[in-house]
């Protein structure tokens, strides 16, 4: 048993688990890495004083160093090389006339291979594409496509609540999102309301979904015919779910609110 600490590796890939393998680092430490027998650089984002023990032959990658000021230099080199690289990947892109868009690339640390992601509308053949890359650049080349929420990640941008992207500021995986969880929070269903930048439904919209999800199994449907404490008839026309609040309809634009369920329960009809 050994310990794990979690890697966000690169810039704008996965978050791994990898073995310390002795190595002390703390959290936010720049550390190069041996990942699938190639050199590579990744931030600590695990909290590293809470060990996290387990089967170090499990993990993908294994902790050589803490990253030095001259690694730190390779990594900003690398970085003007992937912009370098992307301009050749556009030429040749715009020449095979492939319908697909690029948004980033990325050298692994050690230079010997290079990452450029993409993103497209179905399937792309892209075989000759890396051929004349390899020949253009020298080096491994692995074109990834990915989806517009990865985009959207990798891009970053500010979401209309004023701060930075839940995915590219500390989200680690994107998790399953639906309408129906807007649905559920009682939010209206306008596209330009629930969606985020990427134009998928808000990653926040999962934040409270299960709050929300458990406060409503108390509350009557809506649309359900009741009788309010007080013997009037009527139908529910809104709810506060978190407050526990119900609007009944009682006809000839009589509305009231009903606190649910603290005060005597509505019967339905």
């Amino acid at each position: 048993m050994g310990q794990l600490v979690q890697i966000k590796l690169g810039e704008w890939r996965p978050v791994i688990w990898a073995d310390s393998n002795g190595v002390f680092v703390r959290r936010h430490d720049m550390v190069v890495l041996e990942v699938e027998r190639n050199m590579e650089f990744g931030k600590v984002i695990s909290d590293t004083a809470k060990a996290c023990s387990g089967k170090t032959e499990a993990a993908a990658g294994r902790l050589v160093r803490l990253a030095s000021d001259g690694d730190l230099r390779q990594v900003v080199n690398n970085q003007m090389k992937s912009a370098e690289a992307l301009k050749t990947c556009e030429m040749k892109v715009a020449e095979s006339k492939i319908e697909m868009q690029l948004v980033q690339a990325e050298y692994t640390f050690d230079a010997a291979k290079i990452l450029i992601y993409f993103t497209a509308e179905g399937r792309v053949d892209f075989r000759n594409l890396v051929k004349d890359l390899a020949k253009a650049l020298r080096v491994r080349i692995e074109l990834k496509q990915i989806g517009v929420r990865d985009k959207a990640k990798i891009i970053g941008g500010y979401g209309v609540c004023g701060r930075e992207l839940c995915c590219s500021s500390y989200m680690k995986d994107f998790h399953p999102l639906s309408i129906k969880m807007a649905k559920d929070q009682g939010l209206p269903l306008n596209p330009q309301k629930i969606s985020g930048v990427c134009g998928r439904v808000k990653c926040c919209m999962a934040y409270e979904f299960q709050v929300y999800r458990e406060f409503s199994k108390v509350l009557p449907k809506m649309g359900a015919k009741v009788t309010t404490p007080n013997g009037e008839k009527g139908r529910i026309v809104a709810m506060d779910i978190l407050k526990q609040y119900v609007t009944v309809d009682l006809g000839e634009g009589k509305l009231i609110r009903v606190k649910y369920p603290q005060e005597p329960a509505l019967q339905s009809s």
